[in-house]
């Protein structure tokens, strides 16, 4: 089959208040009555707990399950070690060896120093959650490297127990690739639950399901819908949509590059985002005639060719700068800077999920072993979020600690300003330490 790429070209003259936002403009929509359906799924999962999972998962996955078979059992995850290739468990450990040292220089250390002013100590401490749930999705495709993304990072900051909720296939048997993986790292806890009810057993908790303090992993509508209503009551990482990746190149790029790595999002969801900001007019045109030619050889040929005529841009600039401003507008969930000196710009960039530096570090070296974490904002979040890392699964608590002389050197501004804002009680709780060394 062949394809016409039907993505948009637009030149920008350099005039950002005159552009055309909506060209870039990906915002996350939630549909009213998905989310009704969702509130509803999760008040039934509150009030019924086991049976309201293994009613909900025979209605939406088509799989009858009990609730002693909720958890998978130490002998299926030994049997699916067994299923998978050699090969695949090597990939799988160069992956997860590699994420867990890129992850290991996250970790902060607790500080502390003496105040000059009054000679007391101050300081802060990262303490770990105790509990996290890892949602891996099915669906299109078995997403053992969410496992990697997910797990690894909370195992690095020391949460103390961690556990995983996928859907179940057919005859609720659980994609052995994900359970190979779980193994590999450590994971026992495991659930063959999906959808917006296992994000809600995950945060409320039922007979089978211990609660959790903050769930993390990407899902499609109705998972990040009822992330979204969950949140306050646990924590998340952050409302994920479909992914996006954004090209600047210049006319030295090899355009059969470039078009590969705008179709590896394409290829995810016909709502991927994949953006080419280039210099070169006749770039341009090579990159749109090798994304003609490559389609055609895709298996999910379909699903790409759906996402470029949806969201794919090309948009021409006259500088490097230019592109870089309209990026920042953008905020990418992936950027790559395939220019022959890409350091020289690094610093113009302001908002993107994850940067990849030069023709020879492709997008998906992040979605699998570079080390990085493929765990990313989309949708424009990057102006204001990062990528999941090991401080999104400790608390950052600080400690004071002060003697009745160092109390006594700040007494005077913390009484005037707490009586200032009419708190009586707190005043008195620093006057009365005053007053009774008098």
């Amino acid at each position: 089959m062949s394809y016409q790429v039907g993505w948009q070209v637009v030149r920008f003259d350099g005039d950002l208040a005159a552009f055309d936002r909506s060209l870039l403009d990906r915002g996350l929509e939630f549909d009213q009555a998905k989310e009704a359906a969702v509130r509803e799924i999760i008040r039934q999962v509150r009030r019924d707990g086991d049976r309201a999972l293994c009613e909900l998962t025979a209605r939406f996955d088509g799989v009858e399950l009990t609730p002693e078979a909720l958890r998978v059992s130490p002998e299926e995850i030994e049997t699916a070690y067994e299923q998978v290739s050699r090969e695949f468990l090597a990939a799988a450990r160069v992956a997860a060896r590699r994420i867990e040292r890129y992850h290991l220089k996250q970790k902060p250390q607790d500080w502390s120093y003496i105040d000059e002013e009054t000679g007391a100590r101050l300081g802060r401490r990262y303490i770990p959650l105790d509990r996290v749930g890892v949602y891996v999705p099915g669906g299109r495709a078995p997403y053992p490297s969410t496992v990697l993304m997910n797990v690894i990072p909370p195992q690095v900051a020391g949460v103390r127990e961690i556990c995983l909720v996928t859907p179940a296939g057919p005859g609720g048997v659980v994609n052995p690739h994900v359970l190979a993986v779980a193994k590999l790292l450590g994971v026992t806890e495991i659930y063959k639950v999906g959808g917006a009810q296992a994000i809600a057993a995950l945060a409320y908790g039922t007979e089978t399901i211990r609660r959790v303090d903050k769930i993390c992993g990407p899902g499609n509508i109705y998972v990040t819908l009822a992330k979204k209503l969950v949140y306050g009551d646990v924590g998340i990482d952050m409302l994920a949509g479909p992914s996006e990746i954004a090209v600047v190149a210049d006319a030295e790029a090899d355009p059969a590059f470039v078009a590969a790595d705008l179709l590896s999002q394409a290829e995810h969801d016909p709502e991927a985002g994949a953006f080419l900001f280039t210099t070169s007019p006749s770039l341009a045109q090579a990159v749109e005639v090798e994304l003609a030619k490559q389609l055609a050889r895709l298996p999910r040929s379909e699903t790409a060719a759906t996402a470029l005529s949806r969201w794919g841009r090309c948009i021409l600039v006259d500088s490097v700068e230019d592109a870089i401003a309209l990026v920042n507008i953008l905020a990418p969930e992936h950027l790559e800077l395939y220019l022959g000196e890409p350091e020289r710009y690094l610093p113009l960039v302001r908002s993107a999920g994850t940067i990849f530096l030069g023709g020879y570090t492709p997008e998906p070296l992040g979605d699998y072993a570079s080390g990085t974490n493929h765990v990313l904002p989309t949708h424009g979040t990057a102006r204001f979020a990062s990528g999941l890392g090991v401080d999104d699964f400790l608390k950052r608590v600080s400690v004071s600690s002060y003697d009745y002389e160092a109390l006594g050197k700040i007494a005077d501004s913390v009484l005037t300003l707490a009586e200032i804002e009419g708190f009586t009680a707190h005043a008195n709780a620093v006057r009365l330490r005053l007053q009774k060394e008098e």
